[in-house]
């Protein structure tokens, strides 16, 4: 089976950070967030994967010219113009169009067990299913309407009145029939490929029933970093024995000053922590220097700048 990664998003909600960086590059723990979904394909069996770029495109494209560790065979389908999530899978087509498939996004925190959900799809014999994940947040983010096990709705825009405290968790087993209903132009996969899978065909669910973590906001961000942080190290080996990477609060060629405090922080590669320094519950982004006497309380510092958590 092959996999298709979205990769090719702005990032506009995590602006500025992701003004110098993709999303998908983005450490997690001292880990490119992208690494975390490789993983999970590479544990699932999964070796040949498509993936989209456009946002910093060139910074993607190194990273896997350098990144032998996933033992991915890895095949990068660059937009000239952004295409969304339904545009740039259509544009994959040729690639994808003689077997069911995997999507799955670059930003995806979480604990899957893949092969558990290939298998669940293949038992179902329907053309298409999505991973799930129950939140009480649902509603607010975007609630899945549900019926008999099937997926009927999203956020009600079908007007079927079926709402849940489910959302779709980024990840979804594919057949080709999902390209009848995709649009080549800039589009979204929930908007054409879901929904025509729904109207027309059918799609299921698989619940998951262990972590998941956005990281599509600053706050998001901070909190799979600092206030989630258990639940990823707790997943470290998997992490590394699949991408050669381990999840860590502080990475080993960083900089701390001896008299510099830090606690429940996330130190990134090269940062230098300057003399007197406090920082407490902080994320400092690979190449940041805090310089001496800075305090930093639940905060996200990057290079040019930082963000303030504090509510």
């Amino acid at each position: 089976m092959k996999a298709f990664i979205l990769a090719a998003g702005f990032g506009s909600r995590l602006k500025p950070i992701t003004n110098g960086i993709p999303k998908p590059l983005i450490p997690v723990l001292n880990v490119p967030s992208i690494c975390y979904p490789l993983a999970l394909l590479r544990e699932a069996g999964i070796q040949s994967v498509i993936c989209n770029v456009h946002y910093h495109a060139d910074r993607i494209r190194h990273f896997f010219s350098e990144s032998s560790e996933s033992g991915l065979d890895v095949h990068i389908s660059e937009e000239p113009e952004i295409l969304g999530t339904g545009g740039g899978l259509k544009l994959c087509e040729q690639l994808l169009d003689d077997e069911p498939f995997l999507l799955i996004n670059s930003d995806i925190i979480a604990d899957f067990n893949l092969q558990s959900f290939i298998d669940a799809h293949r038992q179902s014999g329907r053309p298409g299913s999505l991973m799930l994940y129950k939140t009480p947040a649902a509603r607010s983010i975007g609630d899945v309407g549900l019926h008999n096990g099937e997926v009927r709705d999203f956020r009600n825009m079908l007007g079927t009145g079926l709402r849940s405290d489910y959302i779709y968790a980024g990840a979804a087993v594919l057949g080709p029939s999902i390209f009848r209903y995709l649009k080549s132009e800039f589009s979204s996969i929930v908007d054409t490929g879901f929904t025509g899978l729904i109207n027309n065909e059918s799609l299921g669910c698989f619940l998951h029933n262990g972590f998941w973590h956005d990281i599509g906001t600053p706050e998001s961000y901070w909190r799979a970093n600092i206030l989630n942080r258990n639940t990823t190290l707790a997943i470290a080996q998997r992490i590394s024995a699949q991408v050669g990477m381990k999840p860590e609060m502080v990475s080993p060629d960083a900089h701390i000053s001896p008299d510099a405090t830090v606690r429940e922080s996330v130190i990134g590669s090269r940062c230098r922590i300057g003399e007197g320094s406090v920082l407490h519950q902080s994320v400092v982004l690979p190449g940041t220097a805090v310089e001496n006497g800075t305090v930093l309380e639940q905060c996200i510092a990057f290079p040019g700048g930082r963000l303030s958590l504090e509510e």
